[in-house]
């Protein structure tokens, strides 16, 4: 076995998550939180249901300080040509919060079938794969 290799998908899975787990754990009621690092007028159009905004342009101590810091807080962008939820996330945790990023943000949420809310928002299909 590739030591090397089993540390490496350990810290993987210790800093991400796909749609599918964010989907289970908040159904179970686990005790994470979704960001939403983009724009305001982004958020508006269409978020993650029961997502924050919080554009990661504008987070420092004063705009988290309502945040519970015994919360992992899951942050997305539009998807894997943005990096605006390494950007959230790396200013929450240099905050003092837990945090993973959503591998593939708002797009593959919604290519795995997951609602969205806002002016754009949809129903999910339900098709997610589960995996």
């Amino acid at each position: 076995m590739q030591i090397d290799q089993l540390n490496h998908y350990q810290r993987k899975l210790a800093y991400e998550m796909d749609s599918w787990d964010l989907s289970v754990a908040l159904k179970q009621g686990d005790n994470v939180a979704v960001v939403d690092g983009r724009s305001a007028e982004a958020y508006e159009l269409e978020h993650i249901p029961g997502a924050i905004s919080l554009c990661h342009k504008d987070i420092n101590v004063h705009t988290t300080e309502h945040l519970d810091k015994s919360v992992v807080y899951v942050c997305y962008c539009d998807g894997i040509g943005c990096n605006g939820s390494t950007k959230t996330a790396m200013k929450l945790l240099s905050l003092g919060f837990q945090v993973k990023e959503l591998i593939g943000g708002l797009d593959w949420w919604k290519r795995d079938g997951h609602p969205t809310e806002g002016i754009e928002g949809r129903a999910g299909s339900g098709e997610s794969c589960g995996c």
